[in-house]
């Protein structure tokens, strides 16, 4: 079985591996692809986890691990597989999400009747400092857009570049999101439905700038297509790569003095820290970003207090 990244899951699995713990690695990884609906990236993700834990048990063991040498593990084993991992320099981020996608693993084969071991939920999960989102502030992210307007000598790539920044930050769209657009996909009326992570539909108010942008860059790009085609287009008319508007950025943050932080994902970050600060409630701006859980919203809330600390710094008689 392959994703839409041409990636197999047998790909994914170890080089040596017990058959009965194959079966149980592909119906896993099937699991979350087909139930959970998650990206293909995700998936490839969480295969390669998966596979370095077995690799790990293989060396640990000093055998091919089979589904009943996971019901055997124990705490120490789990630990030493952590242990192993910070001795490779490998990031608290990174652990973190591999103990969590071993522990759905676990759960899954619960369920299943495959295995059961419950010593993995007495590990705890590395702590991991909380990162917080770095937007533009509104002046930045206004420069970015007028400065995309004049950055290449084609005209219809410099209307493609505002339209692709304003939809980021008129629409607070994932990169990924907006180069996933077709032709039909561009709004015409105050709304539009966006398709995002795991397949999930939501639907995202569409400000008049944003429609004017997209209808200009349409008006100018020079491949006439259907409604099927892709929206965002490369200078051969293929779709726009990720990679492409990422240098795109590149190139305009450096000309505006601006941070490495400040990347296509960044305008993201903006619309929401922006709404945020002009009264927007956490549930709406979760619901706008397609966020599945508040938490991750609620990053927004440090940015926010953040601008709120040095504003009252500045501003008060006793903090000078």
């Amino acid at each position: 079985m392959a994703g839409s990244s041409g990636v197999t899951l047998d790909s994914l699995a170890p080089a040596v591996v017990h058959p009965n713990m194959l079966a149980a690695f592909r119906g896993y990884l099937q699991w979350q692809t087909v139930e959970r609906r998650a990206s293909p990236k995700t998936v490839e993700a969480y295969g390669r986890d998966l596979s370095a834990f077995l690799d790990f048990l293989c060396e640990h063991l000093g055998t091919v691990p089979t589904v009943n040498d996971l019901s055997a593990l124990r705490a120490m084993d789990f630990r030493a597989w952590l242990a192993r991992r910070a001795g490779q320099g490998l990031a608290r981020s990174s652990t973190a999400r591999a103990l969590s996608v071993v522990r759905g693993f676990f759960r899954w084969g619960e369920r299943n009747g495959h295995f059961a071991n419950h010593a993995i939920q007495t590990v705890r999960t590395p702590k991991v400092p909380q990162s917080v989102p770095k937007p533009l502030t509104p002046r930045d992210a206004a420069d970015v857009i007028d400065i995309a307007s004049t950055l290449s000598e084609s005209a219809w790539i410099n209307a493609r570049d505002v339209a692709l920044f304003t939809l980021l930050y008129g629409c607070g769209l994932r990169i990924a999101e907006a180069l996933s657009m077709n032709r039909r996909d561009v709004p015409k009326g105050d709304s539009m439905t966006v398709t995002g992570k795991g397949g999930k539909q939501r639907m995202v108010p569409v400000l008049p700038v944003v429609r004017e942008a997209l209808a200009d860059y349409l008006r100018q790009c020079p491949f006439v297509a259907d409604g099927d085609a892709p929206l965002f287009l490369g200078v051969r008319g293929g779709r726009l790569s990720p990679r492409v508007a990422q240098g795109r950025m590149r190139v305009v943050r450096k000309m505006a003095g601006l941070p490495d932080s400040a990347t296509p994902h960044a305008l993201r970050h903006s619309f929401a820290t922006h709404l945020l600060a002009a009264g927007g409630d956490l549930r709406s701006i979760q619901e706008l970003l397609g966020h599945a859980s508040l938490s991750t919203t609620q990053r927004y809330t440090a940015v926010d207090s953040a601008r709120l600390l040095v504003e009252y710094r500045a501003a008060h008689p006793r903090a000078r």
